[in-house]
Parts: structure tokens; C-alpha cells; sequence
């Protein structure tokens, strides 16, 4: 191994023994679901506690008496006498551990729960956390963890306690919330069945209707009239209602409705928003311990009757067969094409099977169990019920290309020898997709992590009045809705009601659940929100740009490290995104378009896209001219045009006499970023980033929220390129960071000097990470030997500003609880203010020297 190979790469120095180092006090087993657990606990194996918890036992035994000195505790505690494990109780009351389930890809990956001691060798987990941890029981395992120090127990029990996280980072959506068997307890319990035994009976109370049930006069989910107390009217209910509102707060009562995932789930929020944390961990506790209940007592079960085929099927694929039988004669005949043929198949199959599934979905009997589960959200759905009583439909070749001869048979009748191997094609693409997609999901997230890592809040209120636009368009709302967008920002212009001028929120407020509800009232369609993207805080953010901590629903603390948030929550969705570029069966002139991770990755890293769209420069009307050949699209303003030429068979977006605007595109593709800034400038490229990254995450069904991909926008501009140097002494095409050229721009123009000028550059997250000023961040990233040599030579020092650099010296980061933003603004600020003081006194004495002045170069700095 060169001396160069011991640094570099995942084995090399920096990132096995720096970033990363072993721990005492740790251990790991395998887990297995824990239903009797509270949502703050989880089952430890006793023998391991034991290991863990060694050093303290032993000192509990002399303490106790049962030992004179360490020496004879340690014999006691290795020869395991029954005393040890009296002593183990009370120790093991005193402190949390910290559960860890690899992958770690956010920061529900590690958390904290109080630990039972529990006979045998597996750790047991509480059913509700497994989504956090993407865990299940089929053999995962999880770490165990013991926090020493008082600081770090303090820290455990108040921020990492699994109770205290149930709402997810990246969305602010309950993340603890009822799953499979739970899910499918509740919705069999809120059922109702018109005509069940008992239907149409009056009681007086909840209790005279659960007596008649547990007498067995009334059904479970016959509809039954029973007033909720004493001179208050009659409603139409359930006795198995009636049993779920009972483990429900009183606050939240009566939930009269089939209670589904989503209606759990919103029922979670609900009880989050109006009663907070702990009662909502309480209620979880009590929907989990219902669920199981029911659901064991439902006896649902699946047999192979269940699975009804729809009669009209036969008839629906015999039409189809037809069809595709006049098709290939057409074909015969040279009246159509080869991919004329292909692409119409593919569509005459495609609505077979939608028929089809439409027949199913009518003819099934809602109380059957597969049915049961798909609706109420806790296994399984209608594409799947397709595949096993309908028909398996069309598949794709490993190119991703689909073939055109369908899989007719379903899992109830089987398939034929060549149905079979054709279905083995998708299975084996599903697969290889997975593994390569974990991949470059894991690596996205590690260079979005390296980018975004010294973003952390670090003051209280930057003071600026700049924010961005959002505006709400009927493509948008689609994606995301405008509530969801502007809800925990802070408006950065006050919001008023159009038409009395009622001020709604005010400049610096909160716009919270109320706000957004009376904006949507006012059909206010725009609103000016202060954002990450126009932070003005020299290092990291401030709490009013950033806004409200999505996961504890207020205003974010100083101190927290919302870069690794923004990171984790872009990165772990990431393997749910598709893999391919999909292939469109070949349909002329539309190129391949990238989607799923690809094309987040292209977005992030800047990439120019391969079916690039042109894009107008200028504003102005188009006009179109037909060549020979070619097409020419002139876009023209008062005494200016500019000629675009493009291929005959270019897909336009204009047509004649359009008005277009600088940025806008001429024909179908992705817009270049880079030709995007040139032509509208930053505010554009910014708004486009997010947008298209929101896309292709909305198209997964994965919700996240606007200012996690802004911050990792904000660090791709983070950037200039020096265009005319003026009186400094840099060059030009030097780049450098925005910030260090506006300061040194404050001090030319009180210098009395020129200015630097700059344009802003769009750098990919990789090499933005490796131009941080950091150079020990940036050599633990990439290219470590580079990195190492040139911060050598230019004899570069490292501030310590981030969080990497701080581990990798074993310091506490400078984030959360350990942040120490007082010494660290005196070091940094103290420099640029003695700058700026020696450059004043340096403008006062060219002042008063007989005023020389330079010559002003013409075009003074872009960025004043």
C-alpha cells in the first residue's frame, strides 16, 4: 500500500478511522416484535445487558455490600450469582440505550428507549417504530448502544427517546403510525354493515350497546342509533365504533367513519397538533394494543376461494385476441408499420387489462379478507388482487422495452411454460434494479450530506427582507399543494386579504395551520416567504429563513444541523425512486427521458441532460420559418432577434407569434441549468432545481418538503466567477465564494476602489463539496491526495467551521447541544472586523492624501 492508499477511500484513514471508530459498551442481536412493549421501551436479553451494563453492576455490588472490592464484584458479576441480577434491574432503570438498525439513512435510524430485561438472546422492538428503522422480523439485526456520560444519558431520555420522534424529518408527517395488522384491527372494528343482526336498534347510551353486543343481541358492525349522553341527539354508529372511540382521547372523539391508514394517520396528526407528544405516544400505545386485538379476533384469513375470477373475462380477452388478429392482418398487408403494430398491441392489451381490473374491482365483496386488506391500506393493493384473479398483463425485457404479448393467465389458474418464463424477465429487472439503485441512492446521499454539512442555524435572525415567490399554478398543485408549501415558513412581506387588506400574517410571522387556512379562504394564489435560498447569515442559516422544525412543529432551534437533515431526507426516499430510463417502445422523436434517481442525480450534480430543450435567450415574439431541411425559430424584440435552428422533426413548445420570455423553452426536453442562469439569472435556476426535483419525488408518492432541497440549492450557488477583477487582486476567472467577494467589495467601494466583478456559477453538490474552504471536509470526500497536495502548497488553514472537520479532530461538533456559537463568531468575526476596520482607516487616509482617484474601468461590479 503506497502512503497515499492508506489515506484514500472508504478503507483509508480519513473515512475508517476518522470519521468512523469502534465503540465500547455496544452490542447487537437479532430483533423480534415486542407487542406488549410501551412505545418507549424495548425487550434487552438479559445476559447481554449484563455485558453492557458491567462496569456499573460492579460498582452497585460494592456499593451494596455484596462485594468489598472491584476485583471480587468482577468475580460475582463473571460467575453470574443470583444477586447480579437484582443489582441489574436497578441499574438498568437509571439509564436509556440507543437502538441502531444499519442502513442509517436518517435520523429515526438511532433512537433511544428504556430497556426491559427479557429472557433469550433477541432484543425486542416496539411494532410502531419499525417504520422509522425500515425494520421487519425476518432476520434483521440492530445494535445496542450505552450512553455514559450524564450529558449523553440527558440527551438520550429528552431528544432521542423514540416517544419524543414521531413525526418524520423530512415531511412532518407522523412516522409512528399504525401498520398492517393494526391497521387492519381498527378497519374491521369501524365496519358497518346495513343489515348485520340487530341493525336499527335504539339504545340510550355507549354502554347499554356494548351490553347488548357482549350478550350478543347486536352485531359488531350492525348500524345501531345511540346517543352519546343525556339529552344529546341520536346518531347512527357502530358498537365496534363505538369501542374504538373509547381508547380515543376525549378531545378527538366521535370518529364516526371506517378508520383506514390514512384516516389513523391523520388521526395521529390530529392528536399530535391539538394535545401534543406524550398523549399522542399514550393513544398510539392504545390503537396498537386495539389493532392486534381485533385483528386476531376477526379471523381473517385467506384461502384460494377468496380470489374470485370475474366471469366477463374470457369474453373481454377473446375480443382482444380479434383485435390484434385485424392488426397483424393490416400489418400483412404493408398498411402499417412494424412499430405502428407494436405500439397499437401494446394499448389494445393494456385496456384488456383495465377491463379487467374494473370487473374485479366491481365484483368484489368488500367483506372478503383480500379485499379487506388492499382497502383498508394494510397489504397489498388493486394492481396485486389484478395479478392473482384478473390477468398478470403486460411485462418488460430486461432493456425495460415491454413485450408485446401479455401474460393472460392469473396466479389462481396458473401460468403456461411460456407465460412463466416470460414473467421471470421482470422479476430478474426488479431485482437487478434494487441492488444497483441502493448504490447510487447510498452515494447521492453521501455527497449530498458532504455538501450540505456546515449549514447549521446559527442565528437567531438574519435581518434580511428578501424571500422567494411561491405561486400557486394548477400544474403545481398536482405536485405539491400550495398549503403544504407555505405552511411553518415566515412570511417575509406581510399577507394581506385582497380584497379588505386585512393584514393576515405579518412580516417575520409564522404562516401556521390557522394562516394557511384563511389564505386558501382569501384565494390568495402568491405569497413572499423567507427562505434558505435568500438567508443572509454568513455561516449556516438563521431560525426565520430556515422556519419551523418539521419534526418538533416549531420554530427551529438554534443549533440545529439542518444541512444533514435536508441531506437525509432527499437521500432516504431514494431507493424508492425508479431506476430505468424509460424506454417508449421507440415512439419517434421522443428521446429517452430520464426519470427516477437518474434524473435527481443529473439535477443535483448539474449534469447537462441529453435531450436538452432549446432555450429562448432573450424575450420576444417567436416567428417560425420553414427550411429545406431545417426549421428557424426567430425570436425577436424591438430591433433585436435571434435565430434558433433546429432539426425538421423538432417537437416545439411555441407556436407562431407566441411571446416568450428569456428562459423559456422552444421546444420539449430538459432545460440546461447552466444555460438557464445565463439566460434568467439565479432566482430561475433555483425555482427550476426545486421543481424538477420535486417532480420526480411526487411521482413515487414521497412527500417532502420545498426548503430541504433549497438548502442543498442554495450550497450549489454558493459560488462566483470573477469576471473583471477591478482594483482587487484577483484574477480573472478565479472563483470564489459569494460571501468573500461581496465583503471585499464593501471594502473596495469604502476604499474608494473598483469593484470586482462577478456571475454567478452552478456547481454540481460534488464539486461544491470539494470547494469548500475546508480542506479537511473536503479531503475525507473525494479526490483525497489532491485535495491534500494543494492545501499544502497554498498553505491553507482549516477554521473548523463544519461538523466533519470537528470529528474527524474528536471535538464536540459544533451543532445541538454542544454547538458554542459564542467562541465561534468571536474567532471568525473578529478577523473580517478587523479587516474592515483596517480598511476604513485606510479609506480615511487616502481621503485626506491629495485625492488620487483610479480611473473607473466602465461596467462597474454586477454583485454591488
Amino acid at each position: 500500500k503506497s502512503l497515499s492508499d492508506m489515506l484514500r477511500g472508504k478503507q483509508g484513514r480519513f473515512r475508517q478511522n476518522l470519521l468512523g471508530k469502534r465503540v465500547d459498551y455496544s452490542g447487537r442481536s437479532v430483533i423480534v416484535v415486542g407487542p406488549e412493549l410501551k412505545l418507549h421501551q424495548c425487550g434487552l436479553p438479559k445476559r447481554m445487558a449484563l455485558e453492557l451494563f458491567k462496569p456499573f453492576v460492579m460498582h452497585k455490588l460494592v456499593e451494596h455490600g455484596y462485594a468489598h472490592n472491584i476485583k471480587s464484584a468482577k468475580r460475582i458479576v463473571e460467575r453470574v450469582k443470583p444477586e447480579v441480577w437484582d443489582v441489574l434491574e436497578e441499574v438498568i432503570k437509571t439509564r436509556p440505550v440507543l437502538l441502531n438498525r444499519a442502513p442509517t439513512l436518517h435520523r429515526l435510524g438511532i433512537q433511544a428507549f428504556e430497556p426491559i430485561l427479557v429472557e433469550g438472546s433477541a432484543i425486542k422492538i416496539h411494532p410502531l417504530v419499525c417504520t422509522a428503522f425500515n425494520a421487519d422480523f425476518d432476520g434483521d439485526q440492530m445494535a445496542v448502544h450505552v450512553p455514559l456520560s450524564k450529558k449523553a444519558v440527558e440527551e438520550a431520555r429528552e431528544i432521542m427517546l423514540s416517544a419524543k420522534n414521531l413525526l418524520s424529518p423530512s415531511s412532518g408527517e407522523p412516522i409512528a403510525a399504525p401498520t398492517l395488522d393494526m391497521v387492519l384491527g381498527c378497519y374491521y372494528l369501524t365496519l358497518a354493515k346495513p343489515e348485520g343482526k340487530g341493525a336499527g336498534r335504539y339504545f340510550s347510551d355507549f354502554d347499554e350497546a356494548k351490553l347488548a353486543y357482549s350478550l350478543g343481541e347486536v352485531d359488531l358492525h350492525a348500524e345501531v342509533y345511540v346517543r352519546e349522553g343525556p339529552g344529546k341527539p341520536l346518531f347512527k354508529t357502530t358498537v365496534g365504533r363505538i369501542i374504538f372511540n373509547e381508547v380515543l382521547p376525549p378531545e378527538l372523539r366521535f370518529r364516526n367513519e371506517e378508520m383506514d391508514k390514512k384516516a389513523l394517520k391523520q388521526l395521529v396528526a390530529d392528536c399530535y397538533r391539538l394535545l401534543g407528544n406524550d398523549r399522542t405516544a399514550q393513544m398510539l400505545d392504545e390503537l396498537k394494543t386495539l389493532g392486534f386485538r381485533l385483528a386476531t379476533q376477526a379471523g381473517i384469513s385467506i384461502a384460494v376461494a377468496d380470489i374470485r375470477i370475474p366471469k366477463e373475462k374470457a369474453e373481454i380477452i377473446r375480443r382482444a385476441e380479434e383485435n390484434i388478429q385485424k392488426l397483424e392482418a393490416l400489418y400483412r398487408r404493408g398498411l402499417i408499420t412494424d412499430q405502428e403494430r407494436y405500439e397499437e398491441s401494446i394499448r389494445i392489451w393494456e385496456e384488456a387489462t383495465e377491463e379487467i381490473t374494473k370487473k374485479i374491482e366491481e365484483q368484489m365483496d368488500k367483506w372478503t379478507s383480500v379485499y379487506m386488506m388492499a382497502t383498508s391500506g394494510a397489504k397489498g393493493n388493486i394492481a396485486q388482487i389484478r395479478q392473482m384473479g384478473g390477468m398478470r398483463g403486460l411485462m418488460s425485457d430486461p432493456t425495460g422495452r415491454i413485450i408485446d404479448l401479455p401474460i393472460i393467465s392469473n396466479f389462481r389458474e396458473g401460468l403456461s411454460v411460456l407465460e412463466y418464463f416470460i414473467s421471470t424477465h421482470g422479476a430478474r429487472k426488479g431485482l437487478a434494479d434494487t441492488a444497483l439503485r441502493t448504490a447510487d441512492s447510498g452515494y447521492l446521499t453521501r455527497r449530498l450530506v458532504d455538501v450540505a454539512q456546515d449549514i447549521i442555524v446559527r442565528e437567531e435572525d438574519c435581518g434580511t427582507n428578501l424571500g422567494i415567490w411561491i405561486t400557486q399554478t394548477p400544474e403545481d398543485e398536482m405536485l405539491v399543494p400550495f398549503g403544504e408549501r407555505i405552511l411553518g415558513r415566515y412570511a417575509a412581506l406581510p399577507i394581506q386579504h385582497p380584497e379588505t387588506g386585512e393584514v393576515l400574517v405579518d412580516a417575520n410571522q409564522e404562516v401556521d395551520e390557522e394562516a394557511v387556512e384563511k389564505i386558501t379562504r382569501a384565494g390568495i394564489t402568491q405569497v413572499y416567504v423567507r427562505s434558505p435560498l435568500t438567508c443572509q447569515a454568513r455561516y449556516g442559516l438563521c431560525r426565520y429563513c430556515y422556519g419551523r422544525d418539521l419534526a418538533r412543529r416549531k420554530l427551529v432551534e438554534l443549533g440545529e444541523a439542518v444541512g444533514i437533515i435536508a441531506a437525509q431526507s432527499i437521500g432516504e426516499p431514494g431507493t424508492q425512486l425508479t431506476m430505468r430510463t424509460f424506454h417508449t417502445g421507440g415512439v419517434a422523436g421522443a428521446a429517452d427521458i430520464t426519470q427516477g434517481l437518474p434524473r435527481v442525480i443529473e439535477l443535483f450534480e448539474a449534469r447537462r441532460p441529453k435531450a436538452k430543450a432549446v432555450i429562448s435567450e432573450i424575450d420576444g415574439v417567436v416567428r417560425l420559418e420553414e427550411g429545406e431541411d431545417r426549421l428557424s425559430v426567430f425570436v425577436e424584440s424591438e430591433g433585436f432577434s435571434k435565430e434558433y435552428k433546429l432539426p425538421k422533426d423538432a417537437r416545439l413548445v411555441v407556436k407562431d407569434g407566441d411571446y416568450v420570455e428569456a428562459g423559456q423553452p422552444l421546444t420539449r426536453g430538459a432545460v440546461d441549468p447552466h444555460q438557464l442562469l445565463e439566460a434568467k439569472g439565479p432566482e430561475a435556476v433555483e425555482r427550476y432545481l426545486v421543481d424538477e426535483i420535486q417532480k420526480v419525488y411526487r411521482a413515487q408518492g414521497v412527500k417532502l418538503h420545498d426548503k430541504h432541497i433549497e438548502i442543498v440549492v442554495r450550497q450549489m450557488l454558493k459560488y462566483v466567477e470573477v469576471t473583471d477583477p477591478g482594483d482587487s487582486r484577483l484574477l480573472e476567472g478565479q472563483v470564489l465564494e459569494k460571501w468573500d467577494v461581496e465583503a471585499l467589495n464593501e471594502r473596495l467601494l469604502a476604499e474608494g476602489k473598483v469593484p470586482v466583478a462577478w456571475k454567478p456559477l452552478l456547481m454540481g453538490v460534488t464539486k461544491s463539496a470539494l470547494s469548500t474552504k475546508s480542506w479537511l471536509s473536503a479531503a475525507s470526500f473525494q479526490n483525497t491526495t489532491h485535495v491534500l497536495t494543494e492545501a499544502a502548497i497554498a498553505g491553507k488553514k482549516d477554521e473548523l467551521i463544519g461538523l466533519k472537520e470537528n470529528v474527524i479532530l474528536g471535538r464536540l461538533i459544533p451543532a445541538g447541544t454542544g454547538s458554542d456559537f459564542v467562541r465561534f463568531t468571536q474567532v471568525v468575526d473578529q478577523k473580517t472586523l478587523r479587516a474592515i476596520e483596517e480598511a476604513r482607516k485606510e479609506a480615511v487616509e487616502a481621503r485626506e492624501a491629495p485625492a488620487r482617484r483610479p480611473a473607473r474601468r466602465e461596467q462597474p461590479g454586477k454583485g454591488v
